[in-house]
């Protein structure tokens, strides 16, 4: 028969009533355990309720889109009891009878229903507001998760550094106690992702040097990765014997055994603050997913053993045996929940679903948080804090003495910022951009963290969890990529499939852009930002000089701190130390740092601009700004043509608007773009123009679709002063094949 849904289903009543249960090896009783009967039939009613919930999914064709089912997994609802709802949950896909229990510490709850409303993505869905089927609510501090490949890993520890953090700074509105611990599960297939190895060895890194990590990892080990078999015993040889990790394990198809042993990784991590790794044995029944057919890779005895090992029907043998339910009440207490689940679920699918455009995107930006405002710090604070640099902030300074002041400021002014990636502390960077912020706000505020840029952006993740205003530093653009699914798969997306109710604010600070002299290759030298541009509700800076890279890095705080948002700062690495414009000696790109309450911000999406020469106007960013400067002045000495020069300095979102309104007024039009040709910013630039039918000639100089090589080779795929100068001038002078016209001529 290959519908194994029925037969699971058919097969738990007929079996219970004959009593014809799966054996066990283990031999706890309640007492052993700490649980009593009505708690026993508490969990198993919440186990039922997930399988019920698995069950009438998979008959809702078209109506329901829960694909991924909890069914052979319910062994975790003891992780719904023995964990608080104020410890932070970080949930992989098969929890549903844990979610059912959890919910059910908190009064007036109700699971079922709100469960159904996500499966079948209706917009009254609490938790996603109908945008897709996850686990997770506010009120039971579990985080939506839609990820497959235990993403949830790296931010799970770093909240669990918060709790540590957050007790060792006395932050008195954290998230959560400074007691509570982190509970994260996973598969036995995704144990072996290179996500889960990062996170796990960040956890053990941290606390083999003793500090605090109260992170409990579930594994729940079905011994299968969709068709691929967890060789036996790989996760116990994997996992048993990583230093500062205690590993305990269970039957998770025995609610004693796994009562007993969670108790017990609850009690360690909250006791000692060190993680725990709980391997838990479960079987999946039904296939991976709705859509696959086990039988394609696994025969029929293999399928029907793993069916007779239904931890249901484990559960009705201990109840039976320790004379809590008969028989008969098993499957009544069943078949009442099968009805229930049943209506529940077909008063669901008659609930509203998104219907716009405008409703399903509403989410994608955070909501504001209504926050007093944060006055700048004292004079009398920040003489203290600046006691050794005072000449220093009286003579001009390069773009990274600037970034380095800005965030002494902003750390200063908000208490709950943390600085922190590889080399930021005593070294202060690699382009000293941090340099004396530890010694200056001490370790656990300024961090350096192990080499891994997953756990790095994990770690600002599980930071602002915890009500934290994080400030991750990645090194260099291209390390981003070793990570960008924390970016684009998790904090992203968070508000979006929360409906606004989780954030993961944070300012992400990266070295990037090409130039660099001395310090090359594409590793170094990385000109591609489009892995950002495209993540919807993110926002993007770049500065090009000092100045207003400190009077951004303020506006993007405050973006941070109060609207909620995920800013990715780049800062042109080739601008860090350079003091002159166009010639030796001329100290043109310094500027003296001005403090906070002496000036004002740059306001979000505004651009800077240089001149008002309407002859051509060039509209750039980063490094491409300072060799357009340059050109400018050879274009007005020696041909007379005069320009003005935009400086987008924020790439996404673009205020489209602005832009028009500094191109109408000027005869023709140059797009600077030092990043690559194919998508690029200068792609959604010449779009803009084009829709918007600008009456003036219009070209665009970008770097060649190549990585960037060592040396003076990189100068070859570059745009350069010469370069721009050139198509300046045939843009403004004469048609070219490599000009476009739009509008009238």
């Amino acid at each position: 028969m290959f519908d194994r849904a029925q037969v699971i289903h058919s097969a738990f009543s007929e079996r219970v009533r004959a009593q014809d249960f799966p054996t066990s090896d283990i031999s706890l009783r309640l007492s052993d355990v700490g649980l009593t009967g009505p708690e026993l039939v508490d969990l198993f009613e919440s186990q039922v309720m997930s399988r019920h919930l698995d069950f009438v999914s998979r008959r809702l064709k078209g109506e329901s889109f829960y694909t991924i089912g909890s069914a052979g997994h319910e062994g975790n609802a003891v992780l719904g009891k023995v964990f608080r709802v104020s410890d932070m949950a970080f949930l992989h896909y098969r929890s549903g009878a844990l979610l059912v229990q959890r919910n059910k510490q908190i009064p007036g709850s109700t699971p079922l229903y709100d469960m159904m409303l996500s499966f079948v993505a209706s917009s009254e869905d609490p938790v996603s507001g109908g945008r897709h089927k996850v686990l997770g609510g506010k009120d039971t501090l579990v985080p939506p998760q839609t990820s497959t490949i235990a993403s949830h890993l790296p931010k799970a520890v770093g909240a669990a550094h918060s709790i540590g953090t957050a007790r060792k700074l006395n932050k008195i509105d954290a998230v959560m106690p400074h007691d509570a611990i982190i509970l994260c599960n996973f598969g036995d297939a995704s144990a072996n992702h290179s996500t889960t190895q990062g996170a796990i060895n960040t956890a053990c890194w941290t606390s083999y040097q003793n500090s605090p990590m109260p992170i409990v990892f579930i594994c729940e080990d079905n011994g299968i990765g969709i068709s691929v078999r967890t060789p036996k015993g790989w996760v116990a040889a994997n996992f048993a014997n990583r230093p500062g990790l205690e590993y305990m394990a269970c039957d998770g198809l025995n609610l004693l055994d796994t009562h007993h042993a969670a108790s017990k990784a609850v009690a360690f991590a909250r006791q000692k603050r060190k993680p725990v790794f709980l391997h838990m044995r479960t079987v999946r029944l039904m296939g991976h997913a709705g859509s696959d057919v086990e039988a394609n890779y696994r025969d029929q005895k293999q399928i029907e053993a793993t069916e007779a090992q239904d931890p249901l029907l484990h559960t009705a043998r201990i109840l039976v045996e320790n004379e809590i339910l008969n028989p008969s009440e098993i499957v009544d207490l069943y078949e009442e929940i099968e009805t229930r689940v049943t209506r529940v679920a077909q008063q669901a699918i008659t609930r509203p679903k998104l219907t716009t455009p405008e409703a399903v995107m509403a989410s994608i930006i955070p909501p504001r948080r209504d926050l007093p405002a944060s006055a700048p710090a004292s004079h009398q604070a920040r003489t203290k804090l600046f006691q050794k640099e005072q000449r220093l902030l009286e003579q001009p300074q390069h773009l990274a003495r600037q970034i380095n002041l800005a965030l002494a400021d902003i750390m200063l002014q908000y208490e709950d910022t943390s600085v922190f990636g590889e080399d930021v502390g005593a070294k202060g960077g690699v382009y000293s951009a941090t340099t004396g912020l530890q010694k200056k706000f001490g370790p656990a505020r300024v961090i350096d963290t192990l080499l891994d840029e997953q756990s790095i952006l994990g770690l600002a993740i599980g930071l602002a969890h915890n009500g934290f205003i994080p400030i991750p530093e990645i090194q260099f653009l291209a390390y981003v990529h070793n990570a960008e699914d924390q970016i684009r798969g998790e904090a992203a997306t968070l508000p979006f499939f929360s409906d606004g109710q989780f954030t993961n604010p944070m300012l992400i600070r990266i070295a990037g852009l090409a130039y660099q002299k001395g310090f090359g290759g594409h590793f170094h030298n990385d000109n591609s930002i489009s892995v950002f541009r495209d993540i919807p509700g993110i926002i993007v800076a770049c500065p090009s000089n000092g100045a207003d890279a400190a009077e951004m890095l303020r506006t993007c705080i405050r973006l941070v701190r109060d609207e909620q948002r995920v800013v990715v700062f780049i800062e042109p690495i080739a601008l860090y130390f350079t003091a002159d414009l166009h010639k030796e000696g001329d100290n043109e790109w310094l500027s003296v740092y001005t403090p906070p309450s002496d000036t004002e911000e740059i306001p979000f999406g505004v651009p800077g601009f240089y001149g008002d020469g309407k002859n051509l106007c060039i509209v750039t960013y980063g490094n491409g700004y300072y060799l357009s400067r340059k050109a400018a002045k050879i274009l007005s000495d020696q041909h007379n043509v005069q320009a003005r020069i935009v400086d987008l300095r924020w790439l996404s979102p673009i205020d489209e608007q602005q832009i028009l309104n500094a191109v109408n007024s000027c005869d023709a039009v140059l797009v600077v773009d030092e990043c690559r040709r194919t998508g690029s910013v200068s792609e959604q630039l010449m779009t803009l123009f084009v829709e918007n039918d600008i009456a003036t000639a219009v070209s665009r100089v970008t770097a060649y679709d190549s990585f960037i090589p060592l040396g003076a080779a990189a100068y070859q795929v570059l745009p350069s002063v010469e370069g721009i100068v050139e198509r300046a001038l045939l843009l403004t002078g004469s048609t070219s094949s490599n000009i476009v016209r739009i509008g009238a001529e």
